[in-house]
């Protein structure tokens, strides 16, 4: 129990640099990133507000899993995550894959239409089928969720 206390706090200690970190790239880095790509190579600075727009999304998708993993976490910390409320914000994480994914594969056509070397098209596949593998486990993990509460209610109404 004193373990399952501990981790809970480092890892909401790193969910908390993480998100500090994201805001960052999502605010300066990222936009800084693409102007500067647009003005070193003119031919593609039609591409910087998309570039910027899609990054941003993805970086907010992440930032809904982790507020959704801060979540869970208070539930495991009241021993409340075998309740109807854990699946508000499992629903959120997935949802949150689903949208990120949707975008990839948008991202994954439009440069696999565009491309001249298969490089880039055969990574954003790889990211299209490990985000898409990272849904479906997802949702297997939702189902599990959903057995277990089911169990741990049965187990108090009978206790």
């Amino acid at each position: 129990m004193i373990t399952e206390h501990r981790v809970v706090a480092v890892l909401r200690v790193f969910l908390v640099l993480l998100f500090g970190i994201l805001v960052v790239f999502q605010t300066l880095s990222l936009p800084g990133q693409f102007a500067h790509m647009a003005a070193r190579d003119p031919d593609l600075a039609y591409l910087r507000w998309p570039a910027t727009a899609v990054s941003v999304f993805w970086v907010l998708c992440v930032q809904v899993v982790i507020v959704s993993i801060w979540r869970l976490l208070t539930l495991v910390k009241k021993d409340r995550i075998f309740s109807r409320a854990s699946f508000t914000w499992v629903d959120a994480i997935v949802w949150a894959i689903v949208a990120a994914w949707v975008v990839l594969v948008g991202v994954f056509l439009y440069v696999g239409f565009n491309a001249d070397d298969p490089g880039l098209p055969l990574l954003l596949l790889l990211l299209v089928i490990g985000v898409a593998v990272l849904g479906l486990v997802m949702v297997v993990m939702r189902a599990l969720l959903r057995q277990a509460t089911t169990l741990r209610t049965d187990m108090e109404a009978v206790i």
